[in-house]
C-alpha cells in the first residue's frame, strides 16, 4: 500500500498529475478493479469499529466529492445493513459528473479517433515513455471515426467486475435489466449467466488477456475460442488499451487481424493517451491515493458521464466474503493474486473503500452479495 501523501507532497502531486509517469510494469492488465485477491491477512477482512479508520466522502465548496482516506490497512465490509435501503443520490451523482468533466472528456477520451492518427505514426507508450510503437494499417482501419458513445445517455448502467463474489449471487437477470452493461477483460458469460448475466454493451480487453485466457493463440483451438468469444459480442464496443504499456502490441495486432479477416461485428475503441493520467488526477485530488486506476475504476469514472445511475457488481478485492467464506479472485478461473503485493500497479482495497463510501452516500450502488430476488 502506498503511504498517504501529506502537506506539500499532495499539492505537488496534484499540480504535476498531468505529467506523472507511472512505474514500469509489464501490463495494464491486472484486472478490472473488480477482481478479488487472496494474498491478504485475515485482519483485512474483519470489520472495523474505530471511527478513525473510515473513509468519508466530503463535498467541498467547489462541489467536489472528496474521499478522505483514514487507513489503507483495513476495510469495513458490510455494504448493506439490514436496517437500511439504498437510495440514489442524484445531487451527488451530478456533482461527481461535473467534477470529473474538469479532468477528462469521457466522450472523446474513451477512444482515439481516426482523424487524429495515420498509419506509420509513432506513439510513445503511456507508461513506458522510452518505448514506441507504430500505428499499423489494421489498427488505423479499426479506429472509430466518431466516439462510440457520442451523445449517449443511459438511465442505468451495470459495471460487472470479475470477482468470484459473483458466484451464487443470482445477479444475472438484474444485470441484464440495465440499460447499458459494461464488462471487463473478455470475461466469459454464457456458462455463468445466472450470476453474471449475458448482456454486453461494452467490454474491455487488456492485451494480457490473450496470453492468460487464450494461451497466446498457440494453436487453432485457442484461436477458435477467441473467435467465438469475439463473435458473441455481436455489435458491442470492444475497448482495447493499445497504447498503455509495451509488450502488448503483438497481441493487439492478432486481435485486430482476426476482427478484420473474419468481419466480426464489434465496434472497436482504443482509449486516449491522456485518459489514465486524467482519471488518476481526479481520484488523487479527491484524496484517493491510488498508484494506477484499475479497469473497473476507469469504467466507473467514464460511466459517470453517460449513466444517470451506476450499479457495480463483482467488485470485491478480498479472499473472504462478508460471511468469511472463501472468494475466488475471478469467478471463471483459478488465478491467485496477492492484491497487497508491492509489485502490483493497483491498490484495489483502497479503490473499494472509496467506492463503498460512494455507495453509502447514494452516488452508486455496490452489490457484493446475493441480488434481490435471487434464489
Amino acid at each position: 500500500m502506498p503511504l498517504p501523501c501529506r502537506g506539500w507532497t499532495l499539492a505537488l502531486l496534484t499540480l504535476l498529475v498531468g505529467f506523472l509517469i507511472f512505474a514500469d510494469i509489464s501490463e495494464i492488465e491486472e484486472e478490472s478493479g473488480s477482481s478479488g485477491g487472496r494474498g491478504t491477512i485475515r485482519s483485512a477482512v474483519n470489520s472495523l469499529h474505530s471511527k478513525s479508520n473510515r473513509a468519508e466522502v466530503v463535498i467541498n465548496d467547489s462541489s467536489s466529492p472528496a474521499v478522505v482516506d483514514r487507513s489503507n490497512e483495513s476495510i469495513k465490509h458490510n455494504i448493506k445493513p439490514a436496517s437500511s435501503k439504498w437510495r440514489h443520490n442524484q445531487t451527488l451523482s451530478l456533482k461527481i459528473r461535473k467534477q470529473i468533466l474538469k479532468f477528462l472528456d469521457a466522450e472523446k477520451d474513451i477512444s482515439v479517433l481516426k482523424g487524429t492518427l495515420k498509419p506509420g505514426d509513432i506513439i510513445h507508450y503511456v507508461f513506458d515513455r522510452d518505448s514506441t510503437m507504430n500505428v499499423s494499417q489494421n489498427l488505423y482501419e479499426l479506429l472509430p471515426r466518431t466516439s462510440p458513445l457520442k451523445g449517449k445517455q443511459f438511465p442505468s448502467c451495470a459495471i460487472v467486475g470479475n470477482s468470484g463474489v459473483l458466484l451464487s449471487s443470482g445477479c444475472g437477470p438484474e444485470i441484464d435489466a440495465h440499460s447499458f452493461v459494461i464488462r471487463c477483460n473478455l470475461a466469459p458469460v454464457q456458462e455463468y449467466s445466472q450470476d453474471v448475466g449475458m448482456k454486453t454493451d461494452l467490454v474491455t480487453m487488456n492485451p494480457s488477456v490473450i496470453q492468460r485466457a487464450f494461451e497466446d493463440l498457440v494453436n487453432e483451438t485457442w484461436r477458435e475460442k477467441l473467435l467465438q468469444r469475439l463473435h458473441s459480442l455481436n455489435g458491442s464496443i470492444l475497448w482495447i488499451p493499445a497504447f498503455m504499456a509495451k509488450g502488448g502490441k503483438e497481441r493487439v495486432e492478432w486481435v485486430n487481424e482476426l476482427i478484420l479477416k473474419h468481419h466480426i461485428n464489434v465496434r472497436t475503441a482504443y482509449p486516449s493517451l491522456r485518459l489514465l493520467h486524467a482519471v488518476r488526477g481526479y481520484w488523487l485530488t479527491n484524496k484517493v491515493h491510488i498508484k494506477r486506476p484499475t479497469t473497473g475504476l476507469l469504467m466507473y469514472t467514464l460511466a459517470t458521464r453517460f449513466c444517470n445511475q451506476i450499479y457495480l457488481y463483482g467488485f470485491w478485492p478480498f479472499p473472504l466474503d462478508q460471511n468469511q467464506n472463501p472468494v475466488k479472485y475471478h469467478y471463471y478461473d483459478s488465478l491467485k493474486y496477492g492484491y497487497t503485493s508491492q509489485a502490483s500497479p493497483h491498490t484495489m482495497p483502497l479503490e473499494f473503500k472509496a467506492l463503498k463510501t460512494l455507495h453509502q452516500q447514494g452516488a452508486l450502488k455496490l452489490t457484493v452479495g446475493q441480488c434481490d430476488g435471487a434464489t
